[in-house]
C-alpha cells in the first residue's frame, strides 16, 4: 500500500558620509554588545530551571539569543533534563509566533530542538502546523520531522507519515529521505524492510547512494548476516556506486570480528590502490585484528605504516597497541606508549593499565618497578581522576611484588 501511493506521488563627500555612517554602524553595534551580553552570560550561568526559562521568554525577541544555536539547544537540553518539558513546549511555541517562526531553516531548528527533548508529538506537529506561520515546507523540513519521527521507532506510525505527507504537501521525497528511514528500519531490526524499501525507492527514481549501502551493508555484517552484507557490497559495485572510507571500514570491521586478519589488510591496501585514504580507525581495525590472531609482528608493522603515512596515531590507536601488548607480555614498549599518552592525558582503561602494572612488577627488577611507580604518579594526574579505589589497587599491584 505504501509503494503504491508513493508510485502515485511521483510521477567624496559620500565618501565622508560612508564613513560617518560607518562610525555610527560601529558605535550602534558597540552598544548592541553592550546591552545583549550579559544575557547570554546570564543564560549561560543560570542553573534554576524557572528563571533560565523565565530570562529566555524575556529575550526571546533578542536576536544575539535566539540565533546562537549553542544558547538555543543548551537551554532546552537544561529544562529537558530538569524534566520541565511544559518550559520547553512555552518557548518554542512562543518563537514560533514571532517573525522568525516564517524561515524554513527556524522552524527545522524547532523539530529538532523538539526532538532532543524527546517531543516527538510536538515536533510533528510543527511540521504540520508550519502553514499557520506563514512558513513554506519544503523536503527539508518533512526530512527533520521524518528523523525525529523515526526515533520512535513506531514503524505504522513512520509508513502514515511516509504514505500521506508527501502527496498532501506536494513534496518529493529525497535520498536523504530514503536513508533516514533504511536506518530507522535497520534500528528496530527489520532489515528486509530496510532493504525492500531501497529497492521501490530505486524503482520510483531515487537512486540509492555509497551512505544507503553503507547503512545496510553494517546492518547486516552485525547481524551476522554475511552473505547478504557481501552481496549488497557486490551489488553496490555492479552499481558504479564507489565505496567510500565508512563503507571499507565497515567491512574490515566484520572480518577482523570473524577473524580473518589477512583479508582486513587486503582491503587495507585495496583502498590505497584505488585512491581511497585509509583513515584511523581503518588503521585501528586492522592493528587490532592482527593482534587477534596473535600476528604481533605484523600488528607492529601496520603501526609503522600508519606513521610512515603521516598519521599521528590517536588515543583509540595507542589504548588498542598497549592493551594487546600487554597482553602479550611486551611490557617494555607497552609501556613506552602507556608512558607517552598519559603524559598527554589520554588514559587507557584502568584494567589494561592494571595488567601493564602487573607485568612490569612481575620480576621485581628495579627499572621495571621504577616504570610501575612512575605509571601510578601520572595516573594520579588524571583528569577526570581515577576513584580511589582504582589507584589503591594499583598501589597495591606493586606492594605485592
Amino acid at each position: 500500500m505504501l509503494t503504491l501511493r508513493l508510485v502515485r506521488r511521483f510521477g567624496t563627500r559620500s565618501h565622508l558620509g560612508a564613513g560617518n555612517t560607518y562610525k555610527k554602524a560601529l558605535s550602534s553595534k558597540k552598544k548592541q554588545v553592550k546591552i545583549d551580553e550579559p544575557a547570554l552570560f546570564k543564560l549561560k550561568k543560570e542553573k534554576n530551571p524557572e528563571k533560565l526559562f523565565q530570562l529566555f521568554k524575556e529575550n526571546a525577541h533578542n536576536k544575539i539569543v535566539i540565533e546562537n544555536r549553542y544558547v538555543f539547544e543548551d537551554t532546552v537540553s537544561r529544562l529537558a533534563g530538569a524534566g520541565r518539558f511544559d518550559y520547553i513546549e512555552n518557548l518554542l511555541e512562543h518563537q514560533k509566533s514571532l517573525p522568525q517562526g516564517r524561515r524554513e531553516g527556524f522552524i527545522i531548528r524547532i523539530i529538532m530542538l523538539y526532538g532532543k527533548a524527546g517531543m516527538i508529538e510536538n515536533a510533528v506537529k510543527t511540521f504540520y502546523d508550519m502553514h499557520l506561520y506563514g512558513c513554506p515546507r519544503t523536503v527539508k523540513s518533512f526530512n527533520a520531522a521524518l528523523k525525529v519521527l523515526t526515533q520512535s521507532h513506531d514503524l505504522e506510525a513512520i509508513e502514515s507519515f511516509l504514505s500521506a505527507v508527501p502527496e498532501k504537501f506536494d513534496i518529493n521525497i529525497d535520498i536523504l529521505s530514503v536513508n533516514t528511514v533504511i536506518s530507522s528500519f535497520c534500528e528496530m531490526g527489520i532489515l528486509e524492510k530496510a532493504y525492500l524499501f531501497m529497492v521501490e525507492m530505486e524503482k520510483l527514481g531515487i537512486t540509492p547512494d555509497v551512505f544507503t549501502y553503507t547503512i545496510l551493508i553494517s546492518a547486516f555484517y552485525r547481524a551476522n548476516r554475511w552473505q547478504i552484507g557481501d552481496g549488497l557490497w557486490n551489488l553496490m559495485a555492479r552499481k558504479g556506486c564507489m565505496p567510500n572510507v565508512a563503507t571499507f571500514n565497515v567491512r574490515i570491521q566484520f572480518m577482523v570480528n570473524m577473524g580473518f586478519a589477512w583479508e582486513a589488510n587486503k582491503l587495507l591496501k585495496l583502498m590505497k590502490r584505488i585512491g581511497i585514504t585509509p583513515d584511523e580507525v581503518t588503521y585501528n581495525l586492522v592493528i587490532k585484528g592482527f593482534f587477534r590472531v596473535e600476528n604481533l609482528e605484523m600488528a607492529k608493522i601496520i603501526y609503522s605504516a600508519l606513521c610512515g603515512a603521516g598519521f599521528k596515531p590517536n588515543s583509540r590507536i595507542y589504548h588498542t597497541m598497549i592493551h594487546y601488548l600487554s597482553r602479550a607480555g611486551e611490557f617494555d614498549l607497552a609501556y613506552s606508549m602507556c608512558r607517552d599518552v598519559m603524559q598527554k592525558n589520554w588514559f587507557p582503561s584502568s584494567d589494561t593499565i592494571k595488567r601493564l602494572l602487573e607485568g612490569l612488577s612481575k620480576d621485581g627488577t628495579e627499572e621495571n618497578m621504577a616504570k610501575a611507580r612512575f605509571l601510578i604518579i601520572l595516573a594520579k594526574k588524571k583528569i577526570p581522576p581515577f576513584s580511589s579505589d582504582t589507584l589503591n589497587v594499583m598501589r597495591s599491584i606493586i606492594a605485592r611484588s
